[in-house]
C-alpha cells in the first residue's frame, strides 16, 4: 500500500501541470465532445508508458538519443501548429459552445489529436518512462504496486478533468470566456514548443 500511494502521489504531481494534453482534455470536457474516448486515450497512453518505465526500459533514451531529438522536433512543430489554430479560433470566435448543444468534430479526429499531443511530447517520456521508471527501480519487491499507483493517478486525473470541466460550463456560456481559454491554450502550446526548441 505504501508503494501504491507513493506511485499515486508521484504520478499525480507530474501530471497536474497544465500542458498541451491537459488543455485539450479541458477543452473537450467543457464542450462535452467525445469526453470518454479522449480521457481513455490519455489514461491508457500514460499507463502504457508507465508500464514501460516500471519494466526497466527507461534506458532506451540513453541507448538511442536520436529518438528523443526526433520526438522533440516533431512535438515542437505540432505544438506550433496547434497553438496557431487556438489563436485563430480566439480571433474568429469559433471556439464557443454551439446553441442547442450540437456536436461537431468526429471522435476519431479528437482521439487523433489527443494521441499526437501525448506521443509527440518528449516531456511525457521523461515523466513516465524515465522519471517514474527510475523511482520504480528503487521500489524493491513493490515495483508492480508502485506502477499501479501511478497508473491509477493518471486515470483519476484525466476522468476528473474531462468530466469535471462541465462544472465550468456556465462560465463558458459566454463567447468571451472561450476567447480567453483559446488564447491561454495558444500561449501554453507555443511556450512548450519554445522550450523544446531552446533545449535543442
Amino acid at each position: 500500500m505504501v508503494a501504491f500511494l507513493t506511485g499515486f502521489s508521484l504520478g499525480l504531481s507530474l501530471i497536474l501541470a497544465i500542458g498541451a494534453q491537459n488543455a485539450f482534455v479541458l477543452r473537450q470536457g467543457l464542450r462535452r465532445l467525445h469526453v470518454l474516448p479522449v480521457v481513455l486515450t490519455c489514461a491508457i497512453s500514460d499507463a502504457v508508458l508507465i508500464v514501460v518505465g516500471v519494466s526497466g526500459f527507461g534506458a532506451l533514451s540513453q541507448a538511442a538519443p536520436w529518438i528523443v531529438d526526433a520526438l522533440r522536433w516533431m512535438g515542437a512543430a505540432f505544438l506550433v501548429v496547434y497553438g496557431a489554430m487556438a489563436f485563430r479560433a480566439a480571433w474568429l470566435g469559433t471556439g464557443a459552445m454551439k446553441a442547442e448543444g450540437r456536436i461537431e468534430g468526429s471522435a476519431a479526429a479528437a482521439v487523433a489529436t489527443c494521441l499526437a499531443l501525448t506521443w509527440l511530447n518528449p516531456h511525457v517520456y521523461l515523466d513516465t518512462v524515465v522519471l517514474i521508471g527510475s523511482v520504480a527501480a528503487g521500489q524493491e519487491g513493490a515495483r508492480a504496486a508502485f506502477g499501479a499507483g501511478a497508473v491509477a493517478a493518471s486515470f483519476t486525473f484525466f476522468f476528473s478533468l474531462g468530466y469535471g470541466a462541465r462544472l465550468l460550463a456556465p462560465v463558458f456560456a459566454r463567447p468571451a470566456a472561450w476567447r480567453v481559454l483559446d488564447i491561454g491554450i495558444g500561449c501554453i502550446m507555443w511556450a512548450i514548443a519554445l522550450g523544446l526548441i531552446i533545449k535543442g
